[in-house]
């Protein structure tokens, strides 16, 4: 069956756009703001938190990253109207990081001040890494005139050791995943390239500096084991379970999602939605070839 699913994450490229799409929809919640936040009401109404991340990364010019901006604060207003316990991830690409610094650290103040308002917060979220310095320093920009902003870090690279110490030197909240984009070897921990469950060492460390300093911490991830680590670290240090949360992705191991839940830990589930469905999808088939199933599914429904 690895075969299989490793042969089909290899075949992604020519897979038919209608085939990801069909497969899109257990993963995303739709293309526009109402979709998603009718999904958010269903999550909440099951015991579930949300992020909301709206779908597209690097902009062209300035003037996409100001209605970028403008898109977020809509739906954080949405969100506060209809009372839903969610807030948003934001990706500094999509508010122009890479065309012009100062712009893109407005934006995110902008976005910031209004979650504020409404007593809401907002996820910085990583992107690959050659955007990993910039986003840490837009980070600690606007986190100094704000308490309800965190920022998402990757323990798959090998920088994150240095990363984590500076920003965990008085708390903060942070958002800790594996990793998904494809990096150089040299950027990596060990065998991550190769074996994800090798960045496990590696991720509870990660998680146990953050328990050490006093910030809360989202654990990111759908690895069964690395949860039940997570878990015991806590409980061996005596970590109230308010202080962390677990995050899962939208239609990824809900059985898991639900036992979490069920033991009584916060689960946050990460709610995409937006136009740029593909890019997000194949993204996706390629961290978790184990969802070649649905892709098998898909082309024979089709």
């Amino acid at each position: 069956m690895q075969i299989f699913n490793a042969l089909m994450a290899r075949a992604i490229p020519f897979i038919p756009r209608a085939i990801i799409q069909k497969i899109s929809r257990r993963y995303i919640a739709g293309t526009t703001p109402d979709e998603a936040l009718a999904r958010v009401q269903q999550l909440n109404a099951q015991g579930f938190s949300v992020t909301l991340d709206v779908l597209g990364e690097t902009v062209s010019t300035l003037q996409q990253a100001e209605k970028t901006a403008s898109d977020y604060i809509d739906l954080l207003e949405a969100i506060h109207a209809r009372r839903l316990n969610a807030h948003i991830s934001i990706k500094p690409s999509s508010l122009g990081l890479l065309l012009d610094t100062r712009q893109c650290a407005r934006l995110a103040a902008r976005i910031i001040d209004a979650a504020e308002l409404r007593e809401n917060s907002v996820c910085i979220d990583m992107e690959d890494v050659a955007c990993t310095q910039k986003e840490i320093d837009l980070f600690s920009r606007v986190r100094a005139g704000h308490g309800n902003v965190g920022l998402a870090l990757q323990a798959y690279l090998k920088r994150t050791y240095q990363d984590i110490e500076v920003l965990t030197r008085e708390p903060n909240t942070l958002r800790l995943c594996k990793g998904i984009y494809v990096e150089e070897r040299t950027h990596l921990v060990d065998d991550a390239w190769r074996d994800r469950s090798a960045i496990n060492t590696h991720f509870l460390n990660h998680v146990s500096r953050c328990f050490d300093s006093g910030s809360f911490v989202g654990v990111a991830t759908h690895d069964a084991a690395l949860i039940e680590q997570v878990i015991a670290l806590a409980q061996d240090n005596g970590i109230d379970k308010s202080r962390f949360e677990f995050q899962m992705l939208l239609g990824v191991c809900e059985p898991l999602r639900d036992k979490v839940l069920r033991m009584g830990f916060n689960v946050r589930i990460y709610v995409p939605f937006g136009m740029d469905w593909y890019g997000y999808s194949t993204r996706r088939l390629n961290e978790n070839p184990s969802i070649a199933g649905h892709v098998a599914k898909a082309l024979i429904g089709l």
